[in-house]
């Protein structure tokens, strides 16, 4: 029973704040501004990406954005959060992790309400796809005997329906996906949704009962998105090693592309047979990070990545007669050479772990890897698709300020191949396989 452990956490952990930051009212948008933006954001669904079925049927999407025009039309007053309730209801119908309604700088909003005194959601959870909840939070040592257990509602409401207006309202390519970028981003999402009281009563399935303040402190996910150490790491393994590349948008290349040489070369120096490249956490960026940073040491044969693209054109090249606002198809001219006598260059086995949070450009990578031979995709797969979207671009919306991501071209994956429509994994692990349980099955 989770009841058992209040009294000991309570020290560590209890005590209601009996006062919050108060906020100035937000400003509230009337019906008329808030159906000026959902013309706009249709103007930018329907002009932007280079192949909307990529994603979407264009009907279906023309008819829920008809439904939605409706409920304004006789809608009160809306604040900017609450404008994104109504069209965030969107994002799951666009599947597509590049192709949403969202904030304009999500990052800098949580930091600043933080700044004046607010608080979020205080614990980390595990969320599945239909939406069971559990706690899971390793930055907190005082809740590891509640580890696991289910979370049966947040302050009087039930957790399967908080759960259910989240996902409802998230963006990308499958319910996993969006599972797992709902697990990641938990707090923000409460606080969008049902603001940020200072104090959480949890309620377990079990019976038990866990009141908690709410946290002051920056969200995990946006101190590592800082920390090099954390995004970078060579591990060294009994069998293997474990090179972990969690991001590709790190904002110094040149930065990653020194690690990556002193990471090769270290592979060299122990003799290493097994390389394990870690991508769980990849939510993608430049591919010239990838290309620079990992493919000279480990690419064996002529590659590129992908074999066809389809593009909007947005800015004009007479040249090759391409106008702004064209949709064109053409196949991938940009090959890549090995470099067989890169002194650094890895000779032994290679395999890239994926997760339901490897997204765009980590993609890419994973697809070029099992298409050309160089290593096997293992990890949980059916999250995300094999042909990515990307370039995106935003419009800010005049109103509510809210932004519509969209993507202007998509990759057919290197191999040419329409299927699987999802990645697929060369070998499968449970998503919450540890790099290490990893690492010893596949050494077998």
């Amino acid at each position: 029973m989770v009841r058992r452990f209040i009294p000991m956490l309570a020290a560590v952990l209890m005590g209601w704040c009996t006062t919050s930051a108060a906020d100035p009212a937000p400003p509230a948008f009337t019906p008329e501004q808030m159906r000026s933006d959902l013309r706009e954001i249709r103007q930018a669904l329907f002009t932007m990406p280079a192949d909307l079925a990529h994603s979407v049927e264009a009907s279906d999407l023309d008819e829920a954005i008809r439904k939605l025009d409706g409920k304004l039309a006789g809608s009160p007053p809306l604040t900017r959060d609450e404008a994104w309730r109504v069209f965030a209801t969107l994002n799951p119908l666009l599947a597509d992790g590049h192709l949403f309604v969202g904030f304009v700088d999500w990052r800098g909003d949580v930091r600043a309400h933080l700044a004046s005194g607010g608080s979020l959601f205080p614990v980390g959870l595990d969320v599945t796809p239909d939406c069971r909840v559990r706690l899971h939070d390793v930055e907190n040592p005082a809740l590891m005997q509640l580890e696991g257990a289910q979370v049966r509602g947040v302050n009087g409401v039930p957790m399967r329906d908080i759960c259910r207006a989240m996902m409802d309202r998230l963006h990308g390519d499958t319910r996993a996906f969006r599972a797992d970028l709902l697990e990641r981003r938990f707090w923000f999402f409460y606080w969008k949704l049902y603001g940020a009281p200072a104090n959480y009563r949890l309620t377990f399935e079990s019976g038990g009962v866990l009141d908690l303040p709410g946290s002051t402190a920056l969200p995990d996910l946006l101190v590592a998105e800082e920390s090099f150490d954390r995004q970078f790491e060579l591990t060294p393994l009994a069998d293997a090693a474990v090179l972990k590349l969690g991001t590709f948008a790190w904002p110094k290349k040149d930065e990653v592309l020194a690690f990556t040489r002193s990471a090769f070369e270290s592979l060299r120096q122990w003799k290493t047979k097994t390389l394990i490249i870690d991508l769980r956490d990849n939510g993608g960026g430049n591919d010239d990070q990838w290309i620079e940073g990992v493919m000279p040491y480990l690419a064996a044969r002529r590659w590129r990545t992908a074999s066809t693209y389809r593009k909007r054109v947005v800015v004009a090249d007479p040249a090759k007669g391409e106008k702004t606002g064209d949709v064109v198809d053409g196949e991938m001219q940009t090959w890549y050479e090995p470099l067989p006598d890169e002194a650094a260059r890895f000779e032994g086995m290679v395999y890239v772990v994926v997760g339901p949070g490897t997204y765009s450009s980590a993609v890419v990578m994973s697809t070029v890897f099992q298409d050309f031979g160089f290593g096997k995709v293992v990890g949980s797969g059916g999250s995300v698709r094999a042909s990515q979207s990307g370039g995106t671009r935003r419009t800010t919306l005049t109103n509510t300020g809210l932004i519509v991501v969209t993507p202007r071209f998509v990759l057919r994956r290197p191999s040419g191949m329409k299927g699987p429509e999802l990645l697929a994994p060369d070998v499968a692990f449970a998503d919450s396989a540890s790099i290490d349980a990893i690492a010893k099955r596949l050494g077998k």
